[in-house]
């Protein structure tokens, strides 16, 4: 009898060894192309879950992200990417993974099955009703998150969560729920496939929006980046060229005074304005 959940369903496709490298290639591709209608799908539910999340982060809150596996990873390359891209606070947004950091590189063995382990592992943050909890789970089943997000919501914790199956457990269990059904994977059950590719979208979708109403963007530049490179520098240097309309030499010296494109954009007009 067939799996009832879609992630694990069979491949549309069949005999994938016989294929060539086109094949391979373009067959994957068609099954992507569908992942963004998905997401478009979801977005009343990702709105519903993105203001929820400016509201408490804007008093002062955090967004924790919890998951296993694949979904663990993606959660923690989201938060990892927030302080560098809009000049936050490490613990601004915080993930967790089935397993700890040695899961990131290799699977620890039954660390998504237990149920109490993901709860254990939030207290260590000090995690309260201040916060938002995301629970991310492809296949909307895994112990570890489910726990998780069941003992957040008894504490009155908010909760929201992304799946690729309807009606999971996990989505049950809480406040928010995101449900990307992007079907059967090319290979079957390989959910870093399609899956992990619409939450990735998802995750982005959510922290950026989430910044951007927090004010970590102005226009369309990350005026809050961490200048942790030569490429950041540069940008950050045109970006200052670009706002203030001044030559590359003042840019530069702008930045060296004040280590960051907002800080130097707004003294400099604050100047100009005496």
């Amino acid at each position: 009898m067939e799996n009832k959940l879609t992630t694990e369903q069979s491949s549309a496709y069949n005999n994938l060894e016989k294929m060539d490298t086109f094949q391979l290639l373009s067959n994957m591709n068609t099954e992507d192309k569908t992942v963004p209608v998905i997401l478009e799908e979801a977005i009343p539910q990702i709105e519903l879950l993105v203001d929820t999340i400016y509201h408490k982060m804007k008093d002062g809150g955090r967004l924790f992200y919890i998951g296993a596996g694949t979904s663990g990873r993606l959660g923690i390359l989201d938060a990892s990417e927030c302080p560098p891209t809009f000049g936050v606070p490490d613990n601004m947004v915080i993930a967790l993974i089935a397993g700890g950091d040695v899961a990131m590189r290799k699977a620890v063995e039954n660390a998504e099955d237990n149920s109490e382990l993901g709860w254990k592992d939030l207290q260590e943050y000090k995690i309260s009703k201040d916060d938002v909890l995301i629970g991310i789970a492809a296949s909307g089943t895994t112990p570890y998150v489910i726990g998780a997000v069941k003992e957040a919501k008894k504490q009155g914790i908010i909760t929201g969560c992304i799946t690729c199956n309807k009606n999971s457990p996990l989505a049950a269990e809480v406040d928010f729920p995101v449900e990307l059904v992007v079907g059967p994977e090319f290979v079957t059950g390989s959910t870093r496939m399609k899956a992990g590719t619409a939450q990735k979208l998802a995750l982005n979708m959510i922290s950026t929006t989430v910044m951007i109403k927090l004010g970590r963007v102005r226009g369309n530049k990350m005026i809050d980046m961490q200048l942790s490179n030569k490429k950041l520098v540069n940008r950050a240097v045109q970006m200052i060229m670009n706002e203030l309309q001044v030559d590359e030499e003042l840019a530069d010296k702008l930045l060296a005074e004040h280590k960051n494109v907002r800080s130097a954009i707004d003294s400099y007009n604050s100047l100009r304005k005496k």
